[in-house]
């Protein structure tokens, strides 16, 4: 069984070692997480959080995907 997850990351690329609060460690599907990152993003972004990459177990599925708006 497979766990996704996001890494959370900075503009430079480097990975923000505290995860914010809130949240969740993983989640049970792909869907999961993506519906998580689309209600989370501005949360995230306040946080110090310019980017994100999911995970599924330790592979990279896509990212690093910015959560900035597009200007």
């Amino acid at each position: 069984m497979s766990g996704w997850s996001w890494r959370f990351e900075r503009t430079d690329g480097s990975v923000v070692a505290d995860v914010p609060e809130g949240a969740p460690a993983s989640f049970p599907a792909q869907a999961d997480a993506e519906s998580w990152i689309g209600e989370s993003w501005p949360s995230l972004l306040e946080a110090g959080v310019d980017a994100v990459s999911l995970l599924e177990d330790e592979r990279v599925v896509y990212g690093p995907m910015s959560l900035h708006p597009p200007t």
